[in-house]
């Protein structure tokens, strides 16, 4: 098993990887982007992001990296991924990084399944319809954290009439971080969120409630963009999708 020093440096190697290839592409002409278009955050003039399940800001610096330049709120429960996340963002004067907490639907503490690639890392235990398509995924120890709900910090961030943009990224966990914010949401006018097609978390919910709890609370579906596949079949198991207020 690798030190805790060892798995800080390969985090930050893997930031560091994502940001050379982004930037080669670049010098040579290319656009690595998510969208087929431009960045939502950008279309619809965002001013502030609140980037739920940050890991190492992974989300935050490709944002950055297609010309997004408002606020940036992350929050991120693994001990490890924080510390990295907190010194990714210490040059970026308008990205802030809450104190280490997960985000749900109540006020307490949570126990995490810590994976072995960080990012997999989930509060819901891991179906084998996951870890069989990407064993480096496998849940190798736990944390503990703080768990907040985003309506209690919301109006501590979105102090004007800024205009949000929620991205949740939480592997499975997507339900109880809505369910938490059923106060702030009538603020908030657009939400990415990552879906799965098949279960992958036990008890997470899958697209199709997304689809419908969105739309009941006045957003319509904005992009869909591919995500996590089985590579041995091409079967697609998860998909990004952005949600805005028309």
């Amino acid at each position: 098993m690798l030190s805790p020093q060892s798995q800080k440096i390969l985090l930050i190697l893997n930031v560091l990887a994502k940001r050379i290839v982004k930037e080669s592409f670049g010098f040579f002409g290319f656009e690595l982007s998510r969208y087929k278009g431009p960045s939502p955050l950008l279309h619809h003039k965002i001013d502030l992001l609140f980037d739920v399940g940050a890991n190492i800001g992974q989300y935050a610096l490709l944002s950055r990296g297609e010309g997004y330049a408002g606020k940036i709120i992350s929050f991120e429960p693994l001990s490890m991924a924080y510390s990295v996340l907190a010194e990714t963002a210490k040059s970026d004067r308008l990205w802030v990084v809450h104190e280490r907490c997960a985000i749900g639907s109540t006020n307490g503490e949570i126990e995490i399944n810590v994976a072995g690639n960080s990012y997999s890392s989930s509060i819901l235990p891991m179906l084998r319809a996951h870890s069989d398509v990407a064993p480096q995924s496998a849940y190798t120890g736990k944390d503990s954290a703080k768990i907040v709900t985003l309506d209690s910090i919301f109006y501590d961030y979105r102090t004007t009439r800024e205009k949000v943009f929620l991205k949740i990224d939480t592997q499975g966990f997507e339900r109880a971080v809505l369910e938490g914010a059923k106060n702030c949401l009538r603020d908030i006018h657009a939400i990415q969120l990552e879906l799965s097609l098949i279960a992958l978390y036990e008890g997470q919910e899958l697209y199709e409630y997304f689809f419908s709890y969105l739309k009941d609370a006045g957003f319509e579906i904005w992009s869909l963009v591919p995500g996590f596949s089985d590579s041995r079949t091409g079967q697609s198991l998860q998909f990004d999708a952005v949600f805005v207020r028309p």
